[in-house]
């Protein structure tokens, strides 16, 4: 195992810079996940942390050591890519074996790593088997399983879940978190979806455009979002984000929208009467009924999922998502009304997006 170092990296094709002087601390054992939308940098800073993509500039270390010219062999990393990539003439033993005995391992020594990781992985069934005789599933932990045989310092995660069903990608899941708290190697998973983040990481990075917008556990991301791109990005349903200014001076300021509905502003909040905002409302923090900040308007979608119901409303004409109790006798086109508390209030400046 081996803890990972960040310095300054920078990448560039041209004159175009992508990946804009990263800087991050990844500890031995630890657990990352590099979250962000569709085009941020997310895959290409792991594979310049894997060898596979060239520095333009700044340093990675991992265990201490600088391996900017190192090839992926010689950093000692492991690799678990979005396709499976699985010989289809070989057997899942042989698939996971096969890198050792590359490297020039013994059989006992491939025997033994292979069984070892076919135990954990629960892939003893399967280990005659051809990959074309496995579900999505089975195909990922056969890809994690020859991961794992060679011990490596690292595990590089890149969306391994994306090809698997919803039902499939909660499972396999489980299976990561369960093999990383069995095995410890540090880890760094890259991924789009923020649920897999939430569930999965130690710490999160939220990155956007090439630069990192802010890092932290998944709480800390959750209750303290940095800014509005962070703020936006982490919890599903997202968080309702509104224009406002503020009104009140001392322990009593509040959030005027433009239907001239008042939300309730934590007083330890940093902000100026007449400051242009932007409020951000947690859609779970939203409750049915009148009491704390009363906000009101029409419904204009119902959408049960069992034990809760999101419903929309119209509030200062936009369309804003709560969640209620799954036999909230919800209506379309019923009047719609919730409260929230001056705590769960995020207040974020207007032009600059950054939490207040």
């Amino acid at each position: 195992m081996a803890s990972v170092t960040l310095s300054n990296v920078k990448k560039s094709y041209g004159s175009l810079e992508i990946i804009h002087g990263v800087r991050l601390s990844i500890e031995d054992g630890e657990f990352i996940a590099l979250v962000g939308p569709s085009g941020c940098g997310k895959s290409t800073l792991l594979r310049m942390i894997a060898g596979l993509e060239e520095i333009t500039d700044g340093d990675v270390l991992i265990g201490g050591k600088v391996v900017n010219e190192l090839t992926p062999r010689e950093r000692n990393i492991a690799m678990v890519f979005q396709s499976y990539a699985l010989y289809p003439h070989m057997t899942v033993a042989e698939n996971m074996g096969f890198n050792l005995r590359l490297s020039g391992a013994t059989k006992q020594v491939i025997a033994e790593r292979v069984a070892e990781a076919a135990r954990m992985l629960d892939l003893v069934p399967l280990l005659d088997r051809k990959p074309a005789q496995l579900s999505g599933g089975q195909r990922q932990r056969v890809a994690m399983g020859r991961a794992v045989v060679r011990n490596p310092a690292v595990f590089l995660f890149d969306e391994p879940l994306s090809n698997l069903d919803a039902k499939l990608r909660v499972q396999m899941r489980s299976e990561i978190k369960t093999l990383h708290q069995k095995v410890g190697t540090t880890s760094i998973y890259v991924t789009h979806d923020q649920i897999e983040a939430m569930t999965l990481a130690d710490r999160i990075v939220v990155l956007n455009q090439g630069r990192v917008e802010q890092e932290g556990t998944p709480l800390e991301l959750y209750k303290t979002p940095a800014n509005l791109f962070v703020a936006a990005f982490i919890g599903s349903p997202a968080m309702n984000i509104l224009d406002g200014t503020v009104e009140g001076e001392g322990g009593e300021p509040a959030a005027r929208l433009g239907d001239g509905t008042a939300i309730r502003i934590a007083p330890d909040r940093k902000v100026k009467r007449g400051q242009a905002i932007k409020v951000g409302l947690r859609p779970e923090h939203l409750s049915p009924g009148t009491g704390g900040t009363a906000l009101a308007g029409q419904t204009l979608l119902v959408e049960p999922t069992g034990a809760q119901t999101h419903v929309v409303f119209d509030l200062a004409g936009q369309a804003v998502t709560a969640i209620v109790d799954g036999e909230y006798p919800a209506r379309y086109g019923a009047r719609f009304e919730a409260n929230i508390s001056a705590d769960q209030v995020h207040v974020f400046d207007r032009e600059s997006g950054i939490a207040l």
